[in-house]
Formats: structure tokens, sequence, C-alpha cells
């Protein structure tokens, strides 16, 4: 079949999106274990980049040198990502109900070498952009026409490591290099303004000479506008800043519960039954 970009209507992309933060919330409800909100401030981006039309995968065949390649460097919040390859057809959306469990292909953190499809072994924040732009300069070197995405948290910019991809990203004028920042405003030990605040993003990012768009990145309208700008800018990185809310779409329920960080603490089942309810 060939690598191809499967693009929904705004309307059935809104929809997609709701069904796969209900599988966020079931499979890390059923886990026991895992990053619900952290998950939920990125649900947009990652629905619009595999049925918005741009990331180009072929499921049967998920190593095609000629594929798109998506990086969740913010590993954590990769139930976002399984729910999402399994609503493409990588596997059975099922099989996520098998996250963190003994003998699970479906890991806390991204690996590669345990599941196709997965393009880098992430969870040690700060290194996903790099990997990104290595990656990019390779296909660049092959001629292939390939996009390559990455998604930085705003706590994990606060690793030097990302700064130093973003001033190389420039030098060797990557394209085909789009990063995402998903500035949910917490991170782990609380909300990112009292650990390190280091807003405004996006001058930051241009001053490194990147083309640098703010969004609200739980507008799914915005985000699709935003990855439509990134593909037409060829010259240079681009960097999405998106704006979002940890948690979104089940708000009332974290703030009820007196935590809107909710890091890494799974739904118990009477709250995720609230939060299907809320999500239906």
């Amino acid at each position: 079949m060939g690598v191809t970009a499967t693009q929904l209507s705004l309307d059935d992309l809104k929809s997609k999106a709701l069904d796969i933060r209900k599988e966020i919330i079931r499979m890390t409800t059923e886990a026991g274990s895992g990053h619900p909100s952290s998950s939920l401030s990125a649900t947009e981006v990652v629905t619009a980049l595999y049925f918005g039309g741009f990331l180009r995968v072929d499921p049967d065949n998920p190593t095609d040198p000629a594929r798109d390649r998506f990086i969740m460097s913010k590993g954590h919040a990769v139930p976002v990502l399984y729910a999402a390859m399994a609503e493409r057809g990588y596997f059975p959306v099922e099989d996520t109900m098998t996250l963190r469990k003994l003998g699970s292909k479906f890991e806390g953190h991204p690996n590669m070498k345990r599941m196709p499809g997965i393009e880098a072994s992430t969870g040690s924040l700060g290194q996903g952009l790099s990997i990104g732009l290595g990656v990019a300069l390779g296909c660049k070197m092959d001629n292939l026409d390939s996009q390559v995405y990455v998604m930085i948290g705003d706590g994990e910019m606060g690793e030097g490591q990302v700064w130093e991809a973003m001033a190389a990203a420039q030098k060797y004028g990557t394209g085909n290099l789009t990063a995402i920042i998903d500035q949910n405003g917490y991170q782990q030990t609380g909300a990112t303004k009292d650990v390190l605040d280091q807003k405004p993003f996006a001058s930051k990012v241009e001053a490194f000479g990147w083309h640098v768009q703010t969004i609200p990145g739980n507008d799914m309208e915005a985000v699709v506008k935003a990855l439509e700008t990134a593909k037409t800018v060829t010259d240079r990185p681009t960097c999405i800043v998106s704006e979002t809310q940890k948690g979104f779409g089940i708000l009332p329920l974290l703030e009820e519960a007196g935590d809107t960080n909710f890091h890494g603490k799974p739904l118990p089942p009477e709250m995720a039954e609230k939060a299907l309810a809320m999500l239906s």
C-alpha cells in the first residue's frame, strides 16, 4: 500500500480526539498507573498528526523508509500515542489495556525495540529533539521527502540539550523538522512558572532562527492550521508553541479532586467512570 496520510474532516477529528481521550482514561485506570493528564493535554496535536492528513505512514509496514516520523520526547505521555496508533491500525485497541502489565509491549514509556511504529525510545527528558534532528538530517541525506515531528513538554524545555539541538537544527537548515512544545503549565513537581519559568518560548526559539507559531493547542482547528503552515516552511526548522491545559477534557473532575496537575496518577475507577461519561 505504501505510506499514506489519513485526512479526516474537522468534525471527525474532534470526534476522534474524544475516542482517544476515552482510551487514555481506560488504559491508565486499568493499569493503575500512568500519566493520563499529560496525555490529555497533547491529544489534539497527536490526533491531528495521525488523522489530519499530516503523518504519512503505513501501519502494515511501519519501517517504510518513505514514512514521516513522530517522536514523543515527553515519553511519559505515551498513552496518547498508543491510543492514536491503535486507532490508526497498528494494533487492536483492546491490546492497549495491557499497559504497564508484566510482559506487555505497552511499556510506561515508548520502546522502539519492542513496538514497530515507535520512532524513538524516550523518557529521559530533553533527548527527543536531538534524536529528531538526527533523523531529519538522515532523511535529507537520503533524499527522502519525510517530515519529522517532535513533541516536547514545557517542563522538558529546562533541559540544556533541547537548546543545543535548536541551535544545530537552524545551522543545518532542517526544513523537514517541526518541534511542538506542549505548554500545559505543569511538570512533575508543580507549575512550571514556579519550578523554572522559561516563558515566553516563542521569542527564545525565534532567536535561534526557527519559524515559530503560538496556538491554543486544545483547539483542533488551530492545530490543523498550524501544522499546515509548518509544512509550507522549507528553509528552516519550525516550532509550534501549543498552549494547552493538563487534563483537558476532564478538568472539572481534577479540580474537584483538588489536583489540577494530577501528574503520574491514574484515575481511580469511580472517577474514571465519571470522566468517560463527561467525554461522552
